[in-house]
């Protein structure tokens, strides 16, 4: 195997998780700012200018919190789930194109760690693995809250999950192809070609599985914290807590990154341009998880699978039987 190509697969890598879980802390900032803005608060104000440097704040009190582990745990499997949903979560981008290719110095880079032909296929099984994690992590808990956070989690996995795939089925009839870079070379001629104006249904139904699998308001119901605490998160302290909060707004930042890929055309051509509006799309998909946090209230559970079950579904499956006909005409 290349020796080149190795170094820059381990150097993706690094860049990745350096990049993105330095933004999980900025996630943070930028929601809390968000959400104070929305109802007449400051926020973060006074660690650094405007607040800036709460996060490093929260990063060294994560780090140097103490590791409590409960006494009736099941140990194993309490310390391996905040793994799970973090690694879970990175795991996922290996197969999402961050930017058009580039040449530095000669040498022209690839900014997806593996370009795989089933690319939304994998990103889409190993996000959904990533709710192990909660569900082992409330089940060892030995905690009632955490508990029931655990049932939560199993109850309405199948639920949104079906939703994601059967959103998906249309466009990707359309394109003929599962690679991510496929999608977005599909809408490479300009905003006219964006798969939203053709399939506007399949956006909606996948921008809303979307909030489900990040776990978001107004399904936040894992870990509803006004009702269960902190949900499977009860029991965990420090950097083992930290994990599980890295792990969601980590998610948050690639699932923007597939809904601008498929839908909004993601970098288009390649140009410098393209590449500046496909993270102007993730910065908006983002800052509408906050919105919705800040304007919306959680539902119930069986509101969720009612949604799921008995509107979205159907939806979803006349989307692709009508897909299927245009099609075939």
């Amino acid at each position: 195997m290349d020796v080149a190509f190795i170094i820059e697969t381990i150097v993706k890598i690094v860049v990745i998780l350096l990049i993105f879980s330095a933004l999980a802390g900025l996630g943070t900032y930028f929601e809390r700012k968000v959400l104070a803005f929305m109802q007449r608060r400051l926020g973060p104000m006074h660690v650094g200018p405007f607040g800036l440097l709460q996060v490093a704040a929260d990063g060294i009190k994560l780090f140097t919190k103490e590791d409590i582990i409960p006494q009736n745990v099941v140990k194993p499997i309490f310390k391996i789930a905040p793994v799970i949903t973090a690694a879970t979560a990175f795991m996922a981008s290996a197969a999402i194109p961050f930017w058009p290719q580039f040449t530095v110095f000669g040498y022209t880079v690839h900014p997806i760690v593996a370009d795989i032909n089933v690319g939304i296929l994998y990103v889409l099984g190993v996000m959904a693995i990533g709710l192990y994690g909660p569900l082992l992590g409330g089940m060892a808990s030995a905690n009632k809250w955490s508990l029931i956070s655990a049932a939560r989690s199993a109850a309405i996995f199948i639920s949104y999950e079906v939703i994601s795939g059967l959103s998906l089925l249309a466009p990707l009839m359309m394109v003929g192809s599962l690679s991510l870079i496929d999608i977005n070379n599909y809408q490479a001629g300009g905003i006219g070609n964006w798969i939203v104006w053709s399939q506007p249904v399949a956006f909606i139904l996948f921008w809303i599985a979307a909030f489900a699998e990040t776990g978001r308001t107004p399904f936040h119901l894992v870990a509803n914290d006004h009702e269960i605490i902190d949900g499977f998160g009860t029991e965990y302290s420090g950097m083992r807590w930290g994990m599980f909060f890295i792990g969601e707004y980590a998610n948050m930042f690639f699932i923007s990154f597939v809904i601008a890929i498929i839908f909004l055309g993601g970098f288009g051509d390649g140009t410098i341009a393209g590449a500046i509006q496909l993270l102007l799309k993730v910065a908006f998909f983002f800052f509408f998880f906050l919105w919705t946090r800040a304007a919306w209230p959680d539902i119930r559970p069986d509101q969720l699978m009612w949604l799921c079950w008995k509107v979205l579904m159907p939806i979803a499956v006349i989307n692709i039987v009508v897909t299927g006909i245009v099609m075939m005409f």
